[in-house]
């Protein structure tokens, strides 16, 4: 049998004949399921995805529109987490998802509580999500990244292939995180980091005028780079410079968002702000 849609048949939902289909999932318009994919109950597909061979999609997972799951892909799956009692819980997708070979990613730990990724992903072979973590959308991960529970990934940060983030980091819209590095620590928005364990080294600079942010907030924000992390001040004391210098650099909404992160990494435990001080 055939999966390849063609312009005729784009409004046709299309099964291989091999792939099983429990009778309580929903799917969408133009969906096709290739060879030897399982698709579980109480799973909701949205228009036009594409679930290639092998694939897995358990219960209680919510996928969008437009999406392509990889071979082999595991979505849905139980959470790798021993207080996981059997509770209904959910993994959910937003629209446009490119999710390549052999992906795993997890439901929530949780009654109700979900596993989210937003829309405009790139996950390549490989990666895993686990549970309770909040994806954002325009991220790109290479192979092999590994993503521990309850973690925050913010809009259109960018990861090298390899790498390892600890439960509860949060790391902060359009960073950038190299290729092996060792997230154990919050990263904040805007910068590149690197290293075992993962170091501020540099502002992402590309990335700020990829987004469109203007070039008088990029200088900004390269001045409280600087002064953040080249200067000898210690984090609270280069808060407040930047602060107290806003003749050269404006309050503005990046500079306001990088300041309120890097305040609330006190408040948790290890340089993670969303884990509870023991």
């Amino acid at each position: 049998m055939n999966i390849q849609q063609t312009a005729t048949d784009v409004q046709k939902t299309i099964i291989h004949e091999t792939a099983i289909v429990h009778s309580s999932a929903e799917l969408g318009a133009g969906v096709v399921v290739g060879p030897f994919s399982i698709i579980g109950p109480n799973v909701k597909i949205g228009d036009r995805t594409r679930i290639d061979a092998h694939a897995v999609i358990e219960e209680w997972t919510r996928i969008g529109r437009d999406c392509h799951i990889g071979v082999g892909a595991v979505l849905g799956g139980l959470p790798q987490d021993h207080k996981f009692q059997g509770e209904r819980s959910y993994l959910t997708i937003g629209d446009n998802n490119i999710i390549r070979e052999y992906n795993t990613i997890h439901r929530a730990c949780g009654e109700d509580a979900a596993t989210s990724i937003g829309d405009n992903n790139m996950l390549m072979a490989y990666c895993h999500i686990g549970h309770n973590c909040d994806l954002g959308s325009g991220i790109v991960m290479a192979n092999m990244v590994g993503i521990s529970g309850y973690v925050l990934i913010e809009d259109k940060v960018v990861f090298g292939g390899m790498v390892g983030v600890h439960q509860y980091v949060r790391i902060g819209k359009l960073a950038m995180v190299g290729g092996y590095s060792k997230v154990a620590q919050d990263i904040p928005p805007f910068m590149m980091a690197d290293g075992r364990p993962a170091r501020v080294y540099d502002l992402n600079v590309i990335g700020l005028r990829r987004a469109g942010v203007p070039p008088k907030a990029r200088a900004d924000l390269k001045q409280a780079y600087k002064l953040l992390y080249r200067s000898k001040l210690n984090k609270t004391q280069a808060i407040e410079a930047i602060e107290a210098d806003e003749g050269d650099i404006k309050p503005t909404e990046e500079r306001e968002y990088l300041l309120g992160f890097l305040r609330n990494v006190k408040f948790g435990f290890g340089g993670r702000q969303m884990e509870n001080r023991r």
